[in-house]
Formats: C-alpha cells, sequence, structure tokens
C-alpha cells in the first residue's frame, strides 16, 4: 500500500474516533507525535522487546509478537476480546509514524512523492552533514 493511501485510511479511522473532534492545532499534532516518541524511549530504557503483544482475552499465543501471529491470533478481528495489541519500542515508533501520516492526510501534499524526493535529496548529503556529532 503505498503512503498516500495509508495515510488516507489512518486519517479516516482517527476521525471515527474523535482524534479531530476538535480539529487539533499543528502544535498538538506534534506534541503528539513528541509523546509517541517520549513512549518509544521509555520503553527502551526499560528493556521492552522491540515488538510484543498482548491479547486482550489474555490468551497466551500473544506473549511475543511473532509467535501470536504465527498461530494465526485474530490480530485483523476487530473484536476487543480477542484483538492482539502490539506493544513495544518500534510500535510506539509507529504510533508517531501513524500521527504523522494522519495529520499528512490533511493536506494535500503527494506524500509518496515527497519521501521520494527528500530521500533522493539526502543520498547527496555529505557525511555527517559537515561532522555533526548527532
Amino acid at each position: 500500500m503505498a503512503l498516500n493511501e495509508l495515510a488516507h485510511e489512518v486519517h479516516v479511522n482517527a476521525v471515527a474516533h474523535g482524534w479531530w473532534t476538535p480539529e487539533p492545532s499543528f502544535g498538538e499534532i506534534v506534541a503528539l507525535c513528541h509523546s509517541e516518541l517520549s513512549e518509544a524511549l521509555q520503553a527502551y530504557r526499560d528493556g521492552e522487546r522491540l515488538v510484543d503483544g498482548a491479547c486482550t482475552a489474555g490468551a497466551d499465543c500473544c506473549r511475543h509478537w511473532d509467535i501470536c501471529d504465527s498461530v494465526g491470533c485474530p490480530i485483523d478481528d476487530n473484536s476487543a476480546e480477542t484483538n492482539c495489541k502490539p506493544e513495544g519500542v518500534a510500535v510506539e515508533m509507529v504510533d508517531c509514524l501513524l500521527r504523522i501520516l494522519d495529520w499528512l492526510a490533511t493536506t494535500g501534499i503527494d506524500i509518496d512523492k515527497l519521501v521520494e524526493a527528500k530521500h533522493r535529496y539526502n543520498r547527496t548529503r555529505p557525511y555527517r552533514h559537515g561532522d555533526k556529532r548527532l
């Protein structure tokens, strides 16, 4: 799925779940992204796995996400009783990505072309952009 299409689906879901009532300011969007990144950092500091899962029904299949997915736990099921919730460091990073895609969906920007253009430009930059430390 292309980023433009994914962003649209993410935004439709966010609207349906009330995250755009009232419409958030740009500052609120940035703060929510920052919040997700802070959660990723804290999960990393706590030694959490990159990806794990917790089944709301308490099923043993979801103690490890790779096992959960391989045994057919209904991760695509919308039922709160059977849905596996992905957790972990990488999941928090993805939460930030989803927040960004949600906002980008409202801008009319061709996200796929922009990502490709920025990546193409980054390939031309010097090593560490002039010896930057971070």
